[in-house]
């Protein structure tokens, strides 16, 4: 099969195409191959070090789609020939025309549920209850959602709709225009100079991007508004301090981290696949990139030169 290694830390130009062995499932596990894997922004920052211990050398990607077509010792017959979707955890190896994926970590998947989309809720979506369920959504809500044209914003974005509260995000550029076809009230461009003045009482905030966005961002909550965090793609945490907490009786909340696992991961990705079969959660997919492309579609997910999630396609 051909996968992509990677030998060392370093820029997006460390990621090799390759052939190498097929892999073999041990007993427990099964053998897919792969329709689509996920890209996560996640995945570039184990690529430079930033996450974790690795050991070389290695494939990257946790989320991969496709059909199952081997099964190791003890794993049972019904999955041969099921289309599934599947987090590796920390194990890696989706990058590839074939992973081996641990049997408990599959979910089944309908026929009328592509990979690409399934490939999108895995990860990303499991993320966006965790964090949807710390925000507490309600139709009395006025919303700023940052980074609203990336793979989770989009989700926001259509879940405050949902709920029927009124929702802004922050985008660039040609984002703009999605955000707004998504659903959204409006589309601010956060790279225009105060661009947050003027803004004011809005209930919530769902921060994922961090840094100098996200203190303005904060700049725009009314009385008793919450801001929730889930990231800081910008590469710096929200600065907060506790004078601007009090100054109007706002909270700040960390969505992802511990509080992430009360429910558990396999109750948070079962809850995204049944929002993605309902239609409740209607995920966007970049153009996917070809397996053989992974470094051009790290590049792409880290100059946010992309809308909605980032897939391969062996």
């Amino acid at each position: 099969m051909f996968a992509i290694r990677q030998y060392e830390f370093g820029p997006a130009s460390v990621l090799r195409h390759e052939e190498v062995p097929d892999p073999e499932p041990a007993r427990g596990q099964v053998r897919v191959t792969v329709a689509a894997c996920g890209v996560h922004l996640v995945d570039t920052t184990i690529r430079q070090g930033g996450f974790g211990p690795v050991e070389f050398p290695m494939t990257p990607g946790r989320e991969v789609a496709g059909v199952v077509t081997a099964l190791g010792p003890g794993t049972g017959p019904e999955w041969l020939g099921r289309r599934v979707v599947a987090h590796l955890g920390q194990a890696n190896g989706g990058y590839a025309e074939l992973a081996v994926v641990n049997a408990a970590s599959l979910h089944a998947l309908p026929d009328d549920v592509s990979f690409e989309q399934a490939v999108a809720m895995i990860g990303t979506g499991r993320t966006v209850v965790a964090v949807l369920d710390r925000a507490n959504l309600t139709g009395d809500d006025v919303v700023l959602v940052t980074s609203a044209a990336g793979g989770m914003g989009t989700l926001f974005v259509q879940e405050a709709r949902n709920v029927g509260a009124q929702v802004v995000g922050l985008a660039s550029g040609s984002k703009l225009d999605h955000v707004v076809d998504n659903g959204a009230d409006g589309a601010i461009d956060y790279t225009r100079p105060g661009w947050a003045d003027g803004l004011h009482d809005f209930t919530v905030v769902l921060d994922g991007v961090g840094g100098e966005a996200g203190a303005q961002a904060l700049t725009t909550l009314g009385v008793g508004g919450r801001q929730i965090i889930y990231g800081w793609a910008s590469g710096t945490m929200t600065p907060i301090s506790t004078e601007a907490l009090f100054a109007k009786s706002l909270t700040a909340t960390v969505a992802l981290g511990p509080g992430m696992m009360r429910r558990g991961l396999r109750e948070l990705e079962e809850e995204s696949l049944a929002g993605l079969a309902s239609g409740r959660f209607r995920p966007l997919v970049n153009p996917p990139f070809a397996l053989r492309d992974a470094a051009r579609a790290h590049e792409a997910l880290e100059t946010r030169a992309v809308v909605g999630k980032v897939v391969l396609k062996p």
